[in-house]
């Protein structure tokens, strides 16, 4: 998302009209600036109506223009009352026009092909003379816009009032209140002349009594709607179809079940949106919160799938006003009275107008910041249109969207690629050193324009695809496609526009090596055409056609050669990619027959028969496995997971999975380092990623998973891991041991008069979360070979101190018992490693002080990781272990440990560690008498004169504990006045400096062991 882009939702008169009816002046002078009460858009996204109290204004979707207008006479505003709301049939042929009087002013809507609006007019000759694509974007330009015209049609009365409204294909509903009905309005009457049906919802036996319909959505895919009624109950609803033989008063037009039911004051529905594509119901309630509801059947089980709760307190936000997914059902946006929010299709927050600054939202005039009264997509997605409560303005949003949304395939996964209206955002870490992968202020995106071309008569965008060594990228549009070279930077387009036109993608791509596998529809035909990147776009380019019996859905390339095509049969086609030197081709070898499976990867060895495929079936990951009987071949499908969004498995991904070696890290060309075959088994080539929404999780080894699920063993599924994310997760780098994400970031500058949104790059280590689970399986030669393989990370140290903290935190936390602690494990598996003192060291620096003696009940005494320290000159972490056995009070028996690490830090010369100590020292006495004290008795150790004897007790480390109430200082810590106690233990808070009695402070580069 970037800024908003703003539009005035009014049209200015060139000239005001002569009229002697003054009030039709005064509507015509308020009509400039009156606020839009309405915003609804087309199926196809390519219209929008707008409404405000006097004017119907239709607009065009890419670029947003006004092709028309309709402002209401002031005898009709008397007569009908003015405009509350609009309605647009799904062709936009249609638009309905709710007033306050209860009329309902329809319009006809009629696309003239041969006048055009906006045509640009160029004067003079000396220009150059355009050729290629650019002759043909500026013939479009030239062209200008199909012109609409708006023709009024008829006024429909509605006596009993209206309360909600909906205009679908074939009628308008509308929900009455007195009395409280439901009435069916064809746009044309029926063979028999009937053109309105009722029912009273009272007759309604599945609805409870006494309640009215507030609300009414509806979604055609599902053919489903969903009522919101006055008590706060929602219902999913059917329309059956009419019985011409019965009386119109015995019939029942429609057919329902109650899914939500407030439980308390607050839940009350209020408002609602449905995904088709995940078969999901969304309840916005009365105080902010969204319930969110899985669609399992038509017959009621439609169970409660998860909570949305408000991204601020309902002070904050207000009344939810409206709510809608996105085209792709990948995304909420929810508008409130004071902002808006989104989140995944399963619930991870994403950008929100609530982290924005009141107080410069006001300055700038930004009300899509401050309040939402409607919201539309538009742009298959790529778009966002708002409204905003008392504004005259429409405000456009740009949207950047996974590639993964458009196309599900494990390249699009594996590759962070992102898509807007007209751009492709490459994410260009995997071929860059690691270190620069996870720095967030460096430029790792690469910014590709699509075509323009291609756009104007293609758009909008459809299907993306990259490869998986991520060279190639393919972009299909309404029709045709187009292909990139991410090295070369260059486009290949069709041609003539004939053959770009002759066939639609529909079903997907994806890339083998260089050649793109496509699964189309052309001429009434389905196919699979392959064309080879090296040749250009033309109808005698494709390199291969295998005819499908019915349309493709999903296709995936899996293994080395065999690709996974599924029907609309419920077939599943198994094809191998046969590359010679005369050409590619597709080979069929196998087909099975499936009921109810949507998209699918799979894993086949030579024949889909004996295969097991994981497919992705309404957001349930399914496991289908072959298994032989008596009685022949069978098939057990089982569910493996809830509320995926997205799943990938590792297997087969090259360098993707690859550790990465230091000589990686250099140069991204260089192999790494060779793997033995013993412990090959042990990596994670072969796990299974899926991301539920909230967090990330993983099975280790997906033949664990396959010999689990098989019906033939009795074992218990094996749990995943789980990794938390503050952010949204698009990719694993396996071979970098981080997952990549995107985190929304609100941009407001005071030299700046707008605010806008960014992408910013995040990461998080999964190592830790693995190493974990192999140490409470019991298996810690796992967790070494695991290690083996990303012990040449720059990070890797930094990932085994993660594992030490979080074990230790939440054992501390949770109070549990020694022999059952895990910390046991985590302790004897850092210790086999070189940087075992340092890890132990940072943990301590990052962890409260109440954690330290449970740390170190599981590790040597302080005094003995000193002495280690030492003798290996890990001189600061050295110092590290001297503030805790400060922090344990054995520094005030024996300070030489003090007077030892500075004799040595001089004798190497490490000023910086000299001069922390020293001012370490004086924290612990302010007077200096200690220091001049260790000072001297440093010099007289060091010309041999006090060897091997026993330090005199006026140079000892005098440290007083002041009474309690008083402040003190604390090593790492706060000052304190009224220590807390836990048991007998003081919990002393850490911070990032040491505080002396008088304030002053102690560098944190004391505490660290290595920066």
């Amino acid at each position: 998302m970037g800024a908003a882009q703003i539009y005035s939702a009014n049209i200015r008169r060139r000239e005001s009209r002569k009229s002697h009816d003054s009030q039709q002046e005064e509507d015509d002078s308020k009509g400039d600036t009156a606020p839009v009460l309405g915003l609804r858009t087309s199926r196809s996204g390519h219209l929008i109506a707008t409404i405000t109290a006097t004017t119907l204004t239709i607009w065009q979707a890419s670029p947003v223009v006004v092709l028309a207008a309709a402002s209401r006479s002031s005898s009709s505003l008397r007569s009908y009352g003015p405009n509350l709301a609009v309605h647009l049939r799904p062709d936009a042929s249609i638009a309905v026009v709710q007033t306050s009087n209860g009329f309902l002013v329809t319009y006809s809507l009629i696309v003239d092909p041969d006048n055009r609006v906006y045509q640009h007019v160029r004067e003079g000759s000396r220009q150059r003379k355009p050729t290629g694509n650019d002759s043909l974007i500026l013939e479009q330009e030239r062209a200008g816009f199909r012109e609409v015209n708006v023709k009024f049609r008829m006024v429909i009365r509605i006596d009993a009032g209206i309360a909600a409204a909906l205009a679908l294909d074939s009628e308008v509903v509308v929900a009455t209140k007195k009395p409280a009905a439901v009435q069916c309005i064809k746009w044309t009457p029926d063979n028999a002349g009937r053109q309105t049906s009722t029912e009273l919802t009272s007759r309604m036996a599945w609805m409870r009594k006494g309640s009215n319909i507030t609300d009414i959505v509806h979604d055609r895919a599902m053919n489903l709607a969903v009522w919101i009624t006055s008590d706060g109950e929602a219902y999913a609803v059917q329309r059956l179809p009419e019985k011409p033989e019965e009386p119109e008063g015995n019939q029942s037009l429609f057919r329902g079940y109650g899914f939500h039911h407030p439980h308390d004051q607050g839940t009350e529905a209020y408002k609602a949106a449905i995904n088709a594509r995940f078969s999901l119901l969304a309840v916005g309630c009365a105080e902010g919160a969204i319930h969110v509801y899985t669609a399992r059947d038509y017959a009621g089980s439609i169970p409660l799938s998860h909570c949305l709760l408000t991204p601020a307190s309902f002070a904050t936000t207000g009344r939810i006003t409206c709510l809608s997914y996105s085209p792709d059902g990948y995304c909420l946006v929810v508008g409130y009275e004071h902002g808006w929010a989104m989140w995944s299709v399963y619930g991870k927050p994403g950008a929100s107008s609530f982290h924005a600054d009141r107080r410069l939202s006001e300055m700038n005039d930004e009300r899509w910041l401050k309040s939402v009264s409607n919201l539309s997509w538009v742009n298959a997605g790529s778009g966002l249109l708002l409204t905003c409560i008392d504004d005259s303005r429409l405000w456009a949003l740009e949207m950047a969207r996974s590639a993964a949304s458009t196309c599900f395939s494990s390249a699009n996964i594996s590759r962070t690629l992102l898509l807007s209206s007209s751009n492709l955002m490459i994410y260009r870490g995997f071929d860059l050193p690691l270190t620069t992968t996870i720095s967030a202020d460096a430029p790792l995106w690469q910014h590709v324009a699509i075509p323009m071309g291609y756009l104007m008569s293609q758009k909008p965008i459809r299907c993306v695809v990259t490869s998986l060594d991520g060279r190639y990228i393919a972009v299909a549009g309404r029709r045709g496609l187009i292909h990139y070279s991410v090295s070369s930077g260059r486009w290949k387009t069709f041609d003539d526009f004939e053959s770009e036109n002759a066939f639609v993608v529909r079903g997907g791509m994806c890339w083998y090596q260089h050649v793109l596998i496509a699964a189309v529809e052309s001429d009434e035909s389905y196919e699979l055409r392959v064309y080879s990147r090296e040749l250009g776009l033309n109808a005698s380019s494709v390199l291969h056609v295998e005819q499908l019996p019915s349309a493709a859905v999903t296709l995936s390339i899996t293994g080395q050669d065999s690709l996974l095509v599924y029907t609309y049969e419920n077939v599943l086609y198994h094809f191998v990619v046969n590359a010679s030197n005369t050409g590619v081709k597709l080979v069929q070898v196998g087909q099975l027959a499936l009921h109810g499976i949507k998209e699918g990867e799979g894993d086949p060895s030579q024949d889909v028969a004996h295969a097991s495929v994981l497919f992705l079936v309404d957001a349930k990951l399914v496991l289908l496995q072959s298994s032989t009987t008596e009685a022949g071949l069978k098939y057990d499908m089982r569910v493996v997971a809830q509320n995926v969004e997205y799943f990938d498995l590792m297997r087969d991904k090259g360098t993707l999975t690859r550790p990465t070696s230091q000589s990686l890290a250099e140069s991204p060309t260089e192999p790494s380092t060779p793997v033995s075959a013993t412990n090959a088994d042990e990596s994670l080539r072969d796990s299974l990623w899926y991301f539920d929404g909230v967090n990330v999780r993983c099975w280790m080894d997906v033949e664990d998973l396959l010999t689990a699920a098989s019906t033939e063993n009795d074992r218990d599924m094996p749990q995943p891991v789980t990794i938390a994310s503050d952010f949204y997760p698009t990719s694993v780098m396996l071979n970098r041991g981080i997952i990549l994400g995107l985190d929304a970031e609100m941009i407001q500058r005071r030299d700046v008069h707008f605010a806008f949104i960014r992408h910013a790059i995040r990461t998080q280590l999964f190592l830790p979360g693995i190493l974990r689970q192999h140490l409470l399986q019991f298996d810690p030669a796992a967790a070494s070979v695991l290690a083996l393989h990303y012990q040449n990370l720059p990070y890797f140290s930094h990932a085994l101190e993660l594992l030490l903290h979080t074990v230790l935190d939440e054992e501390v936390d949770a109070g549990v018992d020694p022999e059952n602690s895990l910390m046991p494990r985590v302790v004897s598996f850092l210790s086999s490693f070189p940087d075992y003192l340092d890890i132990v060291v940072q943990c301590t620096r990052k962890t409260e002080v109440r954690s330290w003696r449970a740390l170190f009940s599981y590790l040597p005494s302080p005094q003995q990781l000193f002495e280690q320290s030492l003798e290996k000159d890990l001189l600061k972490t050295a110092g590290g272990y001297l503030l805790v056995l400060h922090t344990f009070q054995e520094l005030e028996t024996s300070s030489e440990q003090c007077i030892r690490l500075l004799r040595k830090a001089r004798e190497a010369g490490d000023w910086d560690l000299c001069k922390e100590l020293a001012r370490f020292l004086m924290a612990l006495d302010g007077s200096g008498d200690t220091l001049r004290a260790a000072v001297s008795e440093m010099d007289t150790g060091a010309s041999g004169k006090t060897k091997n004897r026993s330090i005199d007790e006026s140079v000892r480390l005098t440290t007083p504990r002041p009474a309690k109430g008083q402040a003190q200082p604390f090593p790492n810590g706060r000052l304190s006045t009224s220590p807390n106690l836990v048991g007998n233990e003081e919990v002393i808070t850490s911070s990032d400096a040491l505080l002396s009695p008088n304030g002053t402070t102690v560098s944190e580069d004391y505490f660290s062991s290595r920066s």
